[in-house]
């Protein structure tokens, strides 16, 4: 079995276990494959947890879910040295942020304190604590939540952690038929019927495929078609005049890195070795809508990032 063949094996098992959900299976297998790290927003019930254990039993890896509050310390998130008397000695205790996947659950629910504590382990993947820095697991990658519902008690992500996440995906509600099938996985599994088993994949294939997405082609055009996309977020009078009211801050490099990574991801996920324009339009909102500030008047007006993002594709031609 080819490398392909594997993924697309864990991406059909993770939709016979999440239902309804499969755009969002897809950005989590994006992410993966791309090294990055993932903000879902979506309500409760939608089965974003489940997603990440899932996700880990397949992949043979092990998975931590940290549920933040506003009481959340960053130790409790890092680990913190810890005395020993019978050595006279402190020693450092790992905290879950050690683990190939983290679920931060509720993420905007911790103070900026413990926000920034995920910062150097989501951008540098190490952490430091005192004057020592701890190397976290070479395959590692976070999959933070935010309830867009209830706001009592959340603090906005600051802009700087925000561009750490390469991909910030939107979840909504299953459609009927899907409802329908989650019914029947729900009874099977109080029956203890057993869920489809899938072939484990191992680090060394994740990383495997990691080099296989790189070595995608992309050609010139596609390039400077990235490059126009997030140059009209930056100068986005050369665009229309009435974009300049909309857009306060564009997009930083690390957008244009990200979509290039993960426009070549989702070509490899459809069995091609070249990335095409519409590898780009399926994941650019995902990737580019955390990245644009809209200025006060576009907030006012109902003026979103993904409406600003549909505008820009709008007017910038394919070359």
């Amino acid at each position: 079995m080819t490398l392909y063949e594997n993924f697309k094996q864990l991406e059909k098992y993770m939709n016979s276990c999440i239902i309804g959900q499969a755009d969002f299976v897809q950005k989590l297998i994006i992410s993966l494959l791309a090294n990055g790290n993932l903000l879902v927003e979506g309500a409760p019930g939608l089965a974003k947890t489940k997603a990440v254990k899932t996700l880990a039993h397949a992949i043979d890896a092990n998975e931590q879910r940290i549920q933040f509050t506003p009481d959340l310390l960053p130790s409790d998130v890092t680990g913190s040295d810890v005395f020993r008397p019978e050595t006279n000695q402190f020693y450092f205790q790992k905290g879950p942020i050690f683990s190939n996947l983290v679920l931060a659950d509720e993420i905007n629910r911790a103070p900026a304190k413990v926000q920034s504590a995920l910062l150097e382990a989501m951008g540098e993947r190490q952490v430091t604590v005192g004057a020592t820095t701890y190397r976290l697991p070479d395959l590692f990658m976070v999959m933070a939540t935010q309830n867009p519902i209830d706001h009592e008690g959340t603090y906005l992500l600051p802009e700087a952690q925000l561009d750490r996440f390469l991909l910030y995906v939107k979840i909504g509600y299953p459609d009927i038929e899907s409802e329908r099938k989650i019914l029947k996985l729900i009874r099977k599994e109080e029956k203890k019927e057993p869920l489809p088993e899938i072939e484990k994949i191992t680090e060394r294939m994740i990383f495997a495929a990691r080099r296989e997405v790189a070595n995608i082609y992309m050609s010139p055009e596609i390039e400077e078609y990235i490059v126009q996309l997030v140059m009209a977020t930056r100068q986005p009078a050369a665009y229309g005049e009435d974009l300049v009211k909309y857009i306060e801050f564009g997009v930083s490099p690390r957008g244009t890195i990200a979509l290039d990574i993960c426009a070549r991801a989702n070509a490899w996920l459809n069995n091609r070795d070249y990335v095409m324009p519409e590898d780009i339009k399926s994941v650019v909102y995902d990737v580019l809508r955390h990245r644009i500030l809209p200025t006060f008047e576009a907030r006012s007006t109902g003026m979103t990032s993904d409406k600003i993002l549909a505008l820009l594709l709008s007017r910038i031609p394919m070359l």
